[in-house]
């Protein structure tokens, strides 16, 4: 397992992650590629091949993960003649069989998303991140993310109703309520599963910024933990990691993005990584 820590490994995460020991990472957070992308590399997965492509590797996921640890998998459906693929929820369901929990879906708010429009639909202003774990009970450490209260709380929470004094539960049954009256005089609140962030430009494509992986990581690890990325790409979660003193493990089939990756990384921490001519094979081995 030391060998693996804290670096870029170049191969098919499918193939590498078959050398690591079970139960060994805290949280798996990666963007594969999506239907009909990366065609060089991951030969453009077809939308009606795509569970079939992921699912071997989410099983190495499964055995990797350990039990307390968290998935969080930010993936997107693409439209296939006129209408959106229902790829991304029929691998949720195989998932599900394959005997991950699906826990929770936050959805990603790209704040600087244009505008744009198709004959039939709008452009997508989100994107989805789904969390898998293997246990119900794994490890979160909410108060890691949370968010300033807020405007809202100077008019909302100046005049309080009895109502307000009371937990209120939910009108719909959901198990779910509310005591207003606890807010009073916090700073700080939870955050929702809606994330406001901007994408960033990079010099191959608009990828997802530093801060996304960062909150996940705080969320969800401590200092010392490990992150494995299994399609790392540019090293963003790798970079994410290291900031937050985290271990991680980057793992990319395309050597020019496990290149860029180690240069990323090699800025940031010089003295942790060194930028190596020789890489692990493809069997990482």
């Amino acid at each position: 397992m030391l060998d693996y820590l804290d670096r870029i490994i170049q191969g098919d995460c499918e193939t590498v992650l078959k050398d690591l020991p079970d139960n060994s990472v805290d949280l798996i957070f990666t963007s594969p590629p999506y239907a009909d992308q990366r065609k060089q590399t991951y030969g453009g997965v077809k939308p009606d091949e795509y569970v079939d492509w992921f699912l071997p590797k989410a099983e190495q996921f499964l055995r990797v993960l350990k039990p307390t640890g968290t998935f969080i998998l930010n993936i997107k459906e693409r439209v296939v003649n006129g209408e959106r693929h229902t790829y991304v929820i029929e691998l949720i369901l195989a998932m599900r069989r394959q005997g991950w929990l699906w826990t929770e879906e936050f959805m990603w708010h790209k704040k600087n998303s244009y505008p744009g429009k198709w004959p039939n639909r709008f452009r997508d202003s989100w994107e989805r991140l789904l969390q898998f774990n293997k246990h119900r009970k794994f490890n979160m450490y909410q108060e890691a993310v949370m968010v300033p209260v807020g405007d809202w709380a100077q008019t909302r929470l100046a005049r309080l109703s009895e109502t307000d004094k009371r937990r209120d539960e939910s009108r719909v049954a959901s198990g779910f309520g509310k005591n207003v009256s606890n807010w009073v005089g916090r700073k700080m609140v939870y955050p929702t599963n809606v994330i406001h962030m901007a994408t960033e430009c990079g010099n191959r494509s608009a990828v997802f910024p530093v801060a996304l992986p960062r909150w996940f990581i705080k969320l969800f690890t401590l200092e010392g933990d490990v992150v494995l990325d299994p399609f790392i790409g540019s090293g963003t979660t790798a970079v994410a990691a290291r900031e937050l003193g985290r271990h991680f493990i980057g793992i990319d089939i395309n050597p020019e993005y496990c290149e860029l990756a180690r240069e990323r990384i090699a800025q940031i921490q010089p003295q942790l990584f060194e930028i190596q001519d020789a890489l692990l094979p493809e069997n990482g081995s």
